[in-house]
């Protein structure tokens, strides 16, 4: 039993060294098991977004927005001919 719990660290440890020196092998990973998740069509799949990318793309809506808004003629103006 140790041995195999000694084994088991020594897969762990193999399997950390090889991702800090590929980050993007995480990565396909999780799709990999997103990818084996879907088959069973009685799952849900809880998709995670990291922050970063959607306070990224809130602010990219919010400017589009505001030029958009900045384009549009006031109602309180009448339009120019």
């Amino acid at each position: 039993m140790i041995r195999a719990s000694s084994r088991q660290g020594e897969a762990l440890l193999e399997a950390a060294q090889m991702l800090s020196r590929e980050p993007a092998a995480m990565q396909l990973r999780y799709l990999q098991t997103l990818t084996q998740v879907a088959g069973d069509r009685t799952s849900t799949v809880v998709f995670p977004v990291p922050t970063e990318l959607l306070g990224s793309l809130l602010k990219t809506l919010q400017r589009k927005e505001r030029l958009t808004a900045d384009r549009k003629p006031s109602p309180n103006r009448p339009e120019e001919p």
